[in-house]
């Protein structure tokens, strides 16, 4: 398979910042979710509203959504590595807190580095992007260093099933990226969501409890913020972002995501900072650019 790794662009790189960024908010959106809406019916709604964001995307484009011949089973993969990806996620996030979340789901760049190693032509591990992932690596690690040292055991599962989950998004944007050779990415993420709905919807209605639903106006808006901005607009640019470009290189933009989790964390639901924050954006940002250097 020829897969494409072109250099990274000004614009391509403030993209993918960009989703980081936005990205922050993801966990703080799930915790604030969740407290009106269960884990499984929280994802049916998150990607009913993504999945109108993408065929919007599509119909604007002009982009056909027929699947192809062969594309069915390669979907098919995709979505359950996505179900499971997601349900560990909202589960895990349930069970801790929003800023240890956000810290725990930023280990996916890691996993997207060494998996795109194995599995994609090109984009191998070199010692200059190891020490830049590692400085990063310590960033994300300062932020939570003295309350990971000292952790309540109650959060424990919760961190599991959240770290989890970040190792199955490093596995699943390696291969999107694999996916995006040849299938355009409105059609990969249309059928992603179109796929997963009625799993989540029937998990829901067979596994959890409906009585207790809270619809208020703080929830709507962390359903929409999840569905809109996360399951639509960050994921059509990442996905877009990796069709041409390193996976490796555009997944170490994830490790600003923690900073901005743990800022509105503390803003939003009065979770505490950690006093090394300047310190871990300091590290994150020159990770970042050594990751990213090009002589």
């Amino acid at each position: 398979m020829n897969v494409l790794n072109e250099r990274l662009t000004l614009k391509a790189g403030s993209l993918a910042l960009l989703t980081a960024i936005l990205w922050g908010g993801n966990s703080v959106a799930i915790k604030i979710g969740l407290s009106g809406v269960p884990p499984i019916a929280l994802a049916a709604a998150r990607f009913f509203c993504g999945g109108l964001a993408v065929l919007t995307w599509a119909m604007v484009s002009k982009i056909s959504i027929r699947l192809q011949p062969g594309e069915r089973r390669a979907l098919l993969f995709l979505v359950t590595l996505f179900i499971v990806q997601i349900y560990t996620l909202n589960a895990g996030t349930h069970f801790t807190l929003a800023g240890r979340s956000t810290v725990f789901i930023s280990i996916y760049p890691f996993f997207t580095a060494f998996f795109a190693h194995i599995f994609i032509p090109g984009d191998r591990l070199s010692r200059l992007k190891v020490i830049g992932m590692v400085l990063s690596f310590v960033g994300v690690a300062t932020i939570f260093g003295e309350s990971l040292a000292v952790g309540r055991l109650e959060h424990l599962p919760g961190d599991i099933l959240v770290f989890t989950s970040g190792l199955l998004l490093g596995a699943r944007q390696v291969y999107t990226k694999r996916l995006a050779q040849n299938i355009d990415p409105a059609r990969i993420l249309l059928w992603q969501a179109t796929l997963s709905l009625p799993i989540f919807i029937v998990a829901s209605l067979l596994l959890e409890d409906h009585t207790s639903y809270q619809l208020t106006a703080e929830v709507i808006g962390a359903i929409l913020y999840q569905g809109i901005i996360i399951a639509g607009f960050c994921f059509m640019v990442i996905t877009v972002l990796l069709r041409k470009h390193r996976a490796s290189r555009l997944g170490v933009f994830g490790f600003v995501t923690p900073v901005f989790g743990v800022v509105l964390s503390n803003i939003l639901l009065g979770e505490g900072i950690s006093t090394g924050l300047l310190v871990s954006m300091f590290l994150v940002g020159i990770g970042i650019a050594i990751v990213n250097y090009e002589s």
